[in-house]
């Protein structure tokens, strides 16, 4: 596995909020352990108390994307090196699961932690997944959705650099929501130009021939 896919393990996290909308999914211990996916061994040990420890690394990691969104790359970079200060992991090799055609290992990094609870485990994959994806990619690779009030965070992978949106459903809803925007002024400046004409008109003087 490449170590920046594990950038998704943060994705997933943030997105379980959505301010804006005053929604929040991350309400209880299923709810955390649905987060580690395949990672069933780490998501048995998560408890009660991991739900207020996972919110608070939740809001860390989306401050880190809001520095990338906004333009400051520094300020995301100091954000999530203090993360990666505090929850370290050990890159390690491993060949697992991964088996080529003669059946010999298919040697890949794998992130090796030690953690103390099931928030640092998953803090640790998640800090250091971004690391590789921002030093791999770019600060400017981290956004958050152009399609208010979403907001959710994504990780741009486009050839172009261009991906603006969480997705496709956002997008849509913000080019419909653009196209009814530009339609509204069309109509405006006919109605404008239309009352303007007719001012004119009236304001003519009629004189006798």
């Amino acid at each position: 596995m490449e170590l920046a896919s594990y950038s998704d393990y943060a994705v997933r996290l943030v997105n379980t909020e959505e301010p804006a909308r005053g929604k929040d999914t991350l309400t209880s211990v299923e709810a955390v352990r649905e987060l580690f996916g395949a990672s069933s061994q780490m998501a048995r040990r998560a408890t009660d108390a991991d739900v207020t420890r996972f919110r608070s690394v939740r809001g860390r990691l989306r401050a880190v994307f809001t520095a990338a969104d906004s333009g400051d790359p520094t300020q995301a970079v100091d954000l999530l090196n203090s993360l990666l200060l505090e929850f370290p992991v050990s890159p390690q090799i491993s060949g697992h699961d991964y088996l080529d055609e003669e059946g010999r290992p298919r040697w890949h990094m794998h992130l090796a932690d030690h953690p103390s609870n099931a928030t640092a485990g998953y803090a640790a994959t998640a800090a250091m997944g971004l690391a590789f994806h921002l030093t791999e990619y770019g600060v400017d690779r981290l956004g958050l959705c152009q399609a208010a009030p979403c907001r959710n965070a994504y990780l741009d992978t486009s050839t172009n650099r261009s991906r603006r949106y969480c997705s496709d459903r956002c997008a849509t809803r913000a080019n419909v929501a653009a196209y009814r925007a530009r339609k509204r002024l069309e109509t405006e400046r006919s109605d404008s130009t239309g009352r303007t004409a007719e001012t004119a008109q009236a304001s003519t003087p009629v004189t006798d021939a």
